[in-house]
């Protein structure tokens, strides 16, 4: 067989910088800058942006095409900042979320041409429930008492598309002991970048753009008796408050533990300390819910009658100190965090009597009033409407409100399915030390955002909501990895 007729010279082929002297080649690259440079001549700034905004477009999908991790990593930073940037920059940016789930989606169809992709790590009792529930939210579309199509659009996306989409890609892509290990290292580093820019607005006040934001409304919530309360990058200060306590909580217990590696557990108490202090600035009372429910699933979990009984007296002493004494009065923080330990708080009744109106309203609608019916779509959509005008304040009133009787059953049997069996890993199945400590973090890192959720709509929020699916996730997976470093010691 002759071999030496097809063998190509190395010094006769153009390779490197020579391969742009081909003529098709610099035409090409010519018409394409002229194009570029002739939009940036009549849009001037505009064009730029546009241009170099189309670049940054077509390099992240290529990159998420070649490598479909990336793409959540991509969701996990946007869920941080696509929030506070329509304060910046109007623009659809909650569709970004949607954009990058769907993109990840099609990178992997393509891939699937090339090589079997193992769709069956996606088969688990997770996948199923979450399931059901989206296929009852889009039930909610034949609901008599719908009045707007388009509102159900917008709220079925924090309520059951992302965590819908998300979790079978999260099985795929985000399975592995370092994807972990790297899930908290960005967790950490974006959370203490919201303290910095919650610690800016607190000294230093909130910029031009932010500060537009509240003239148009936020102050309403945000600016109580002339005193900010903080929301750093985020939706508001109620998803701050409660997002930066979750990381306080899953942090605080991570360093708790972490005795191998210094600089880690450095990283690990600095975030918790930036996590609790980006609580305590927010002045959410309804965020101490976190380390209260997070804290005493943590002793639970320990299984621990020493540990549980000093945990106990540590939560009696923290009820006593906000509940029963005026000691640290003059701290604005704390004074609106002391509130939330009085049953006769003037908004705590107004919630109530919202909740009794919504008890009658909804007897005769088990399937509620439909999704988007209440809060931000409610006003926008159907402003008349009784449900739009009616305050859920809560993230389990609106999922009544919106979904009836039935839906919020199902949708709390979901969320305590979930947290058991992370809760019964931990417990029973789970043997290495390290992988213990951080399935118990995140577990009680959800046992708190679900308490918090009574207060607010924390739950369907960014970036509450993509690291709530996350947990979810390696909760269900630490067997598996349990099982895979057993047989790497072994």
């Amino acid at each position: 067989m002759n071999t030496i007729k097809n063998h190509t010279n190395p010094f006769e082929a153009n390779s490197g910088s020579m391969r742009i002297t081909n003529l098709n080649t610099v035409i090409t690259v010519v018409g394409l800058l002229s194009v570029l440079g002739l939009i940036i001549i009549k849009t001037e700034v505009l064009g730029f942006a546009l241009c170099l905004g189309l670049f940054f477009v077509t390099a992240l999908v290529y990159t998420v095409f070649k490598t479909p991790k990336v793409g959540i990593y991509l969701l996990i930073i946007l869920g941080f900042f696509v929030t506070g940037a329509a304060r910046y920059v109007v623009a659809p940016w909650g569709l970004t979320i949607d954009a990058v789930l769907v993109l990840i989606y099609v990178a992997l169809f393509f891939k699937g041409f090339a090589i079997k992709l193992p769709w069956i790590k996606a088969k688990s009792s997770l996948t199923l429930v979450v399931s059901i529930w989206m296929a009852y939210v889009f039930l909610e579309l034949g609901n008599p008492e719908v009045l707007s199509r388009e509102a159900w659009f917008y709220a079925m996306r924090g309520v059951a598309l992302y965590q819908f989409l998300a979790i079978p890609l999260l099985f795929m892509l985000f399975n592995k002991q370092k994807d972990l290990d790297n899930f908290f290292i960005i967790w950490g580093i974006l959370s203490v970048i919201g303290t910095l820019k919650g610690l800016q607005q607190f000294y230093f006040g909130v910029d031009p753009f932010e500060q537009r934001w509240l003239d148009q409304g936020g102050a309403e919530t945000h600016v109580l008796f002339g005193k900010l309360r903080v929301f750093s990058f985020y939706s508001d200060a109620g998803q701050y408050g409660a997002s930066q306590a979750h990381a306080g909580v899953v942090f605080g217990i991570l360093a708790v533990f972490k005795k191998t590696n210094f600089k880690l557990r450095a990283f690990f108490i600095g975030v918790a300390m930036a996590g609790f202090l980006g609580m305590l600035i927010s002045g959410t009372r309804g965020a101490i819910a976190v380390p209260a429910l997070g804290g005493f699933m943590f002793l639970i979990l320990r299984k621990n009658i020493k540990v549980l009984v000093l945990g106990a007296i540590l939560g009696i002493g923290v009820y006593v100190f906000f509940a029963h004494t005026t000691i640290g009065q003059g701290n604005a923080e704390i004074r609106r965090m002391r509130t939330a330990f009085d049953p006769n708080e003037a908004s705590l009744q107004v919630r109530l009597a919202n909740q009794r109106k919504l008890k009658g309203y909804l007897a005769s609608r088990p399937f509620g009033g439909g999704l988007g019916a209440t809060g931000n779509w409610g006003q926008r959509f159907t402003p008349h409407s009784f449900l739009a005008n009616t305050a859920t304040d809560s993230w389990y009133v609106m999922i009544w409100a919106d979904t009836g009787a039935v839906g919020l059953v199902y949708y709390l049997f979901m969320l305590f399915f979930i947290l058991i069996s992370g809760a019964r890993n931990v417990m029973f199945k789970i043997k290495d030390n390290n992988l213990k400590v951080q399935i118990t973090a995140l577990t009680c890192g959800m046992a708190g955002i679900m308490m918090a959720s009574y207060g607010n709509g924390v739950f369907g929020q960014m970036p509450s909501g993509i690291l709530m699916y996350v947990t979810m996730v390696f909760m269900f997976i630490s067997p598996q990895l349990d099982k895979k470093k057993s047989l790497t010691n072994a």
